[in-house]
């Protein structure tokens, strides 16, 4: 890879801005489908894989997720197909449990949440009739609000102990003041079926998250150049240097992009403290909620778990646990989710009318399209990218 200073744009027939998921697929795809074509790959991180890198903590062997959790799912067979071509899956399942007035229960919200929740022994269709139940209060109710709406699609009792302060927490809002549209549905299963993720593959990296995305670009002809700002107009590789020079997909902020001129959009960050035990195992399980108001914080991670068929190269001595805390982003920091209210949706779709002006400027990813994906999403969109606007803008360039 090369260093923040190294390689010459000119030979390179396409500019990447962002090492992340969407910006590595389009790179892989340049260099397959095109014999000759060169391309550089610049990011303002100091590594590749964007929000899901990973690197082991020397300490515990854990593989640790810098940037949050994250777990690979898909029902897509196309992403499935391309994404194995680089990495081996794990088989693990991913499942999730949550911490209500000192207890745990298992999440999704399934028949053993009810019948827990509930003291009770109901039957799948006993514990379907008491939701209906619950919720038909709000039956003929036209949600103003996330509160309303989450009372009427399960029930009062089961989204105060559950959604209600997990919810108020994540948006540091009151959930009578947030749209009804941010929870369109909440998951209920009948059964004691307690797998978070319904897809039909999912798994682990079997070396890990870093070690598929630098195979995904592993040919000469793509070039890295991290701890570069395409902003930054005192290194070579800036955005007033290369826009009409050079083809470019850009994965960044799109308001950032245009200079915030029709205002910032808005996103949630999270910040996450380390915590060792001296012990192998705290939690018992991957992730643990906390719906309670009065514990600050949303979740905890326990890395180790992610990948039991390390066991033999983890410390069973220690242990390291992250707790996760959600809140309103600046510009300095990492944005993760989208706010995507109704002002919102209206000041990107300003964004998205200015991107006509920018011929030669492929906007992709997360933070180019002011949405959220998760990582199967985000490789669908590049690969179809590559194929409507990058494959087509590539062959005008090299035979110009």
């Amino acid at each position: 890879m090369g260093s923040p200073q190294t390689g010459n744009v000119a030979n390179a027939d396409l500019v990447i801005v962002g090492a992340g998921l969407f910006g590595l697929t389009i790179a892989q795809q340049v260099v397959e489908h095109n014999p000759t074509a060169r391309v550089h790959i610049i990011d303002v991180r100091n590594h590749i894989g964007g929000n899901a890198y990973s690197y082991f903590d020397e300490q515990t062997g854990a593989e640790i997720h810098k940037y949050g959790a994250h777990l690979f799912h898909t029902s897509s067979k196309r992403v499935w197909d391309y994404v194995n071509r680089f990495t081996t899956f794990t088989n693990y399942v991913h499942r999730v449990y949550t911490t209500h007035n000192g207890e745990v229960f298992p999440l999704p919200i399934n028949l053993g949440t009810i019948n827990q929740f509930f003291h009770a022994a109901y039957t799948p269709a006993q514990a379907k009739a008491l939701i209906e139940q619950q919720a038909g209060e709000y039956a003929d109710v036209d949600p103003q609000n996330l509160n309303d709406q989450g009372i009427k699609l399960i029930g009062k009792p089961l989204y105060e102990a559950f959604i209600k302060n997990y919810t108020a927490k994540q948006w540091q809002t009151d959930p009578e003041q947030l749209p009804a549209t941010i929870i369109r549905r909440l998951p209920v299963r009948f059964t004691y079926n307690n797998r978070y993720f319904k897809d039909t593959w999912e798994g682990l990296p079997i070396d890990g998250y870093t070690a598929w995305f630098q195979r995904m670009i592993d040919n000469p002809r793509i070039e890295v150049s991290l701890g570069v700002d395409f902003f930054d107009t005192s290194q070579p590789l800036n955005k007033a240097a290369l826009v009409g020079k050079v083809p470019i997909v850009y994965t960044g902020p799109i308001d950032r992009y245009f200079g915030y001129s029709e205002g910032e959009l808005k996103w949630r960050t999270v910040d996450f403290k380390e915590v060792r035990y001296a012990e192998d195992d705290h939690f018992g399980c991957p992730v643990m909620n906390y719906a309670d108001a009065d514990v600050p914080y949303t979740r905890a991670i326990e890395f180790k778990h992610f990948n039991p068929e390390r066991a033999d190269k983890q410390s069973h001595d220690n242990t390291v646990v992250w707790y996760e805390y959600s809140r309103f982003a600046g510009r300095d920091d990492d944005p993760y989710y989208p706010v995507n209210t109704d002002a919102d949706k209206a000041t990107y779709n300003k964004y998205k009318n200015l991107e006509s002006a920018e011929p030669q400027v492929v906007f992709g990813g997360r933070l180019g399209q002011y949405a959220y994906f998760d990582m199967w999403a985000t490789i669908d969109s590049a690969l179809t990218a590559y194929e409507e606007q990058v494959a087509p803008l590539l062959k005008e360039s090299l035979n110009a």
